[in-house]
């Protein structure tokens, strides 16, 4: 085992603090990471604050984590020492099931082992995250990551980045189709730029105004306010796909009604309560209203490899480690454009 520097929750009412963590040494088949970035999802903060229950304390977050190989196990052949590589949301799976054959991890049978506050597959080492100098994974769960980009700004990419990068893929989205963005946040920003670079005609839906030259200046062609009863009138029927990215609780049939016929509305945030769905909202014009997690491991490579030939990253604001507490409370706040990245070295040297 070897002791590393890190940052913990020890109970949801504590602001997280430094903490010493042992990470396992690693195996044949393991890489180590010495991590330069982490992104702060708002994950991270439900985690912690264990408003999702389950938290098993002390919880170390972060699964948008860029960084070098520092060791790798004698039986690894994908990475080397020196690699830039990334780690997303999980870091093992049962390997075996039909979703893990399929490249569907993310939704493994036997339930998929997430980068923090989860349990391995021997289902009872638990996982750390990371808000840490190092980490060690699975060779087949570490992705290569371009050098070509801002590798602060690739971190979100990680979460979400791939978050909505899948369904855009998964639902064919393509030029000349009509792409609503609902929510301007994390999610919301890397769903209009991605969406923009297939050749979509991009739509951003808002409550706010305030959102409308960000909107523009990440690729949006048109931004329209929702709470202008006109403004959804007239959007009826005008939508192939909506990206819904919103948790907090929201009309989803008045959004269902901006459909094309045979449109699809894929949520992708998780409000705290059930939104009730009236069944006409999807039989007038045969619509579909889906959910997406994240995305397998060979569709996160796609993203990453889209995404450095495009030349698209996470808009972020660069932290410290001691800034994290402070972070969060503007996270929830909604005051970050767009994503909030940790600058490891803090960790480093603090």
């Amino acid at each position: 085992m070897t002791l590393v520097k890190a940052y913990a929750a020890q109970k949801a009412d504590a602001p997280l603090a430094p903490y010493q963590l042992e990470r396992r040494e690693p195996g044949a088949t393991d890489v180590e990471i010495e991590i330069l970035f982490c992104g702060v999802c708002h994950s991270d903060i439900h985690t912690a604050r264990n408003e999702w229950g389950g938290a098993m304390y002390p919880v170390v977050p972060g699964h948008e984590i860029v960084g070098k190989v520092s060791r790798i196990g004698a039986d690894v052949t994908t990475h080397k020492v020196g690699d830039t590589v990334g780690v997303g949301c999980f870091v093992d799976s049962c390997g075996h099931c039909a979703n893990c054959e399929d490249d569907l991890q993310q939704y493994c049978e036997n339930g998929h082992s997430q980068t923090y506050n989860s349990l391995l597959q021997d289902k009872k080492t638990i996982t750390y995250g990371g808000y840490s100098t190092h980490i060690v994974v699975k060779e087949s769960f570490v992705l290569k990551v371009s050098d070509k980009l801002d590798l602060a700004a690739v971190a979100p990419l990680l979460c979400a980045g791939i978050t909505t990068f899948s369904p855009l893929k998964h639902w064919n989205c393509k030029k000349g189709d009509k792409v609503a963005v609902i929510g301007l946040g994390g999610l919301g920003h890397m769903a209009v730029k991605l969406a923009a670079s297939m050749g979509a005609e991009v739509t951003m839906l808002s409550r706010s105004p305030e959102k409308a030259k960000d909107a523009d200046e990440l690729g949006a062609h048109h931004f329209e306010l929702t709470t202008n009863e006109d403004n959804m009138r007239k959007l009826a029927g005008s939508f192939n796909l909506i990206i819904d990215t919103v948790s907090a609780p929201h009309d989803y049939n008045a959004y269902l009604a901006l459909l094309k016929t045979d449109g699809v509305m894929v949520l992708l945030g998780v409000p705290p309560e059930a939104m009730p769905v009236h069944a006409g909202s999807l039989i007038m014009g045969r619509k579909s209203l889906v959910g997406s997690l994240v995305g397998g491991l060979k569709e996160t490579q796609e993203m990453l490899d889209y995404c450095a030939e495009h030349n698209i990253v996470s808009d972020i604001e660069m932290i410290n480690i001691d800034q994290i507490n402070e972070a969060y409370e503007r996270t929830l706040k909604g005051d970050v454009h767009y994503r909030f990245v940790i600058d490891m070295k803090s960790l480093k040297e603090g």
